[in-house]
């Protein structure tokens, strides 16, 4: 099998998005915007892939090309695209805190492929070597991916937690039972010092009397190899996590 360039694999992959906005969200429900709006949805999604983003912030972004549109008709297209699998919600994490701090509220979205949140933007592997946080953000919207595969698989799901004071988790595997863990993602393997500093930080917010302690924390990288650290906190990079 001959192995597509960049250049055509991108072409290609904005031309399945293509198809979505022209043919297949329309096989769903009537859409009485032009294709040119869903392309802008799409995009959009794109370039806040793995933030945090509310429903008003994408409403706002789509006014440029659709003056009058409505925060219900934007979720009602989300809906569409996450039935067409070309988006995933990653939702908040609401656990007991033992500060005052308040869990935010906002969802993360992710294409479902951060190949196609690329080839969306524009953004070819040169860019990418040269844009470091647009790189970790896709970094983190592939981890993200994977992890969901994996808690799906034990009936599980992945969630994100950010509080009022800042203190975050990238990634919090929730199960059934409500056995928990924490995640935090760095792209370099430099970064996991400070991944390891974020994690602890974060979870010595939250009411572990009435939650638990995790099962176990995680630091994913893109690079470097598999070690626990002194206080118990596993480092791995990507490839060791789906292999």
């Amino acid at each position: 099998m001959t192995e597509l360039s960049q250049e055509h694999s991108a072409n290609r992959l904005r031309a399945y998005v293509e198809d979505v906005v022209r043919t297949d969200i329309h096989r769903l429900a009537e859409i009485r915007h032009e294709p040119e709006v869903i392309r802008h949805l799409i995009t959009a999604l794109a370039r806040s892939t793995a933030r945090e983003v509310t429903y008003r912030t994408l409403t706002a972004d789509l006014r440029a090309v659709a003056p009058t549109i409505s925060e219900e008709t934007v979720s009602n297209y989300l809906d569409l695209l996450k039935r067409l699998f070309i988006i995933e919600t990653q939702l908040p994490w609401a656990p007991e805190l033992r500060s005052r701090a308040r869990v935010r509220k906002s969802a993360k979205f992710h294409l479902l492929d951060p190949a196609l949140a690329a080839a969306v933007l524009g953004a070819s592997s040169q860019h990418l070597r040269a844009d470091l946080q647009t790189l970790g953000l896709l970094f983190e919207s592939a981890v993200i991916h994977d992890l969901t595969v994996i808690a799906s698989s034990m009936g599980g799901e992945v969630r994100h937690y950010r509080d009022s004071n800042n203190k975050e988790m990238d990634a919090v595997i929730i199960l059934p039972d409500r056995r928990w863990a924490a995640i935090e993602i760095k792209l370099g393997g430099g970064q996991v010092s400070a991944g390891v500093a974020s994690l602890r930080k974060a979870i010595s917010q939250i009411d572990t009397q009435a939650v638990g302690e995790p099962e176990f924390s995680l630091v994913v990288t893109g690079t470097g190899p598999v070690v626990v650290t002194d206080e118990g906190t596993i480092t791995t990079p990507l490839r060791s996590l789906v292999s």
